[in-house]
């Protein structure tokens, strides 16, 4: 009886009273009705050299290495402890203090017997062939069914490694095989090796005309890149000679709204300066003329006291009629100088309220007129756009300033009692004839036409003046504003009737 540790790689199992089957644990107390013994879960390693043979009937030998060892699962454990464990030669391991080791004899040719069987079973139904080339997965087969039959006995496959296959006692299947492989490769090699001279040679040539066939093309394409990149330089130079327009354009017109701004804030500080400034006069005289009447007083009141003293000592007589005398003078020279500072400081007062009032004023006016300056130019903007242009505004002007009159008061003026003398001759057919105005109303029967070819390609209309100039008799006719002739006008000098229709 005793308190039982097993080792890192070990277990304890126990039977006996108080346990129904097996119990599998690292420590326990073992009692006396009890009895445990040690099992190790350490892999091992065996070999194996396996004889099979193929679905062809061809005999080959399989060596092997297996690493396989109990599961570290407790339902594996109670398999492995109930059925391999207690068996063979080493059962003196009475004394609990070794692990039961898992290379046993009986172990090895369990697993031996199984592995074999297995892999007869799944080389039968192979070719050699599938077998070369297959050989993982020919190796997972084997492990597969083999790891399947020793579940049951609680052991776990860790790993299996298959080496070449080998040829049984006088067999030489392997031996010729490798010789085919090995003449195959020599004569395959020299193929390749003349096969890879003609490649070269077809090769270099092929790659010394794609050389020159590349380097024509490169040379094309640098070119046209050149032209290209070219192209966009320019493209972007003048991007960047437009930015920097609109970026000075930008700086002038913030310099020029700051210089504004500074101007109109100047003009404030300037009037709140003068305003101050006109305080302090204010106070400058108030002060001044304080201070006179105060001077004023003691000195009246100094000459007072002395003449008081002198009248005094000359005769007692006179002393209070001196007195009274100097009282009165005191008083009235105190009412002057108050009533002289009051006058003072109320003209200072009205001098600078008028003063503010018409700064006040000033820039008020300054300010509307300037408002209306402004309006009026956006009204000669808006008319300007309605007339047509600035041309059709000057017009409109010239008219609602009657300028076009003007001019006209202004030549007939200027020929007015000139009493010109007109000599015409006529020849030709016409000479010798009666009708002596024929060539000034030829003349003047012929701007209706040339008014309306100008009208016509220029778009520019004769004054209205000149359409507008009626007859003072006869039939006459005036000119449209488009250069056509309307009957019941006619055009005369002022004196009388130069050319009427007739």
């Amino acid at each position: 009886m005793g308190y039982n540790v097993s080792d890192a790689n070990s277990y304890l199992v126990i039977t006996g009273g108080g346990i129904p089957d097996v119990k599998i644990c690292k420590k326990a107390w073992v009692w006396s009705w009890q009895k445990h013994t040690r099992i190790s879960i350490s892999p091992f390693d065996f070999e194996i050299t396996l004889q099979a043979m193929t679905i062809e009937k061809l005999q080959f030998s399989l060596p092997a290495v297996f690493t396989i060892g109990p599961e570290d699962q407790m339902d594996a454990l109670c398999k492995y402890a109930k059925i391999l464990t207690g068996r063979g030669a080493n059962s003196a391991n009475k004394a609990s203090n070794e692990a039961t080791p898992t290379g046993r004899n009986h172990v090895q040719d369990i697993v031996k017997g199984i592995i074999e069987g297995e892999t007869r079973v799944i080389v039968s139904g192979m070719t050699m062939e599938e077998i070369f080339k297959e050989r993982q997965v020919f190796k997972t087969k084997v492990i597969e069914n083999v790891q399947s039959e020793l579940n049951q006995f609680g052991l776990k496959i860790y790993n299996a490694n298959v080496k070449e296959l080998q040829d049984t006692a006088g067999s030489e299947y392997f031996k010729f095989l490798s010789r085919k492989a090995h003449e195959g490769a020599s004569n395959q090699a020299k193929i390749d090796v003349a096969n890879a001279q003609m490649i070269g040679n077809i090769g270099e040539a092929e790659k010394r005309g794609k050389t020159r066939q590349e380097i024509s093309k490169i040379d094309a394409a640098t070119a046209v890149l050149e032209t290209q990149r070219k192209s966009e330089k320019a493209k972007a130079d003048a991007e960047l000679t437009e930015t920097q327009t609109k970026l000075n354009m930008g700086i002038n017109l913030a310099n020029i709204q700051a210089t504004r701004q500074a101007e109109a804030k100047d003009a404030e500080l300037q009037r709140d300066v003068e305003t101050k400034r006109a305080e302090m006069e204010l106070e400058r005289r108030r002060a001044t003329d304080l201070v006179h009447a105060k001077i004023n007083r003691e000195s009246a009141q100094q000459k007072a006291d002395a003449q008081f003293y002198t009248d005094n000592k000359t005769a007692d007589a006179r002393l209070y009629k001196q007195q009274q005398d100097a009282e009165a003078g005191f008083q009235a020279t105190t009412k002057g100088a108050d009533a002289a500072l009051y006058s003072r400081q109320k003209d200072a007062e009205a001098a600078y309220f008028r003063a503010t009032r018409e700064a006040e004023a000033a820039f008020y006016a300054a300010k509307k007129e300037a408002e209306g300056i402004t309006e009026k130019a956006k009204a000669y903007e808006h008319m300007s756009a309605v007339l047509g242009g600035p041309q059709g505004l000057l017009q409109y002007m010239m008219l609602q300033s009657n300028t076009y009159e003007k001019l006209a008061k202004a030549n007939a003026q200027a020929i007015n009692g000139l009493q010109p003398k007109i000599t015409v001759w006529n020849t030709g057919e016409q000479a010798g004839g009666e009708d002596m105005g024929r060539p000034i109303r030829n003349i003047l029967q012929s701007l209706p036409p040339l008014l309306s070819t100008i009208n016509e390609q220029t778009g520019i209309a004769p004054p209205s003046w000149l359409a507008q100039m009626g007859g003072q008799g006869g039939g006459s006719q005036a000119l449209t504003p488009t250069g056509k002739r309307k009957s019941g006008m006619g055009l005369t000098n002022g004196d009388g009737v130069v050319d009427g229709a007739k």
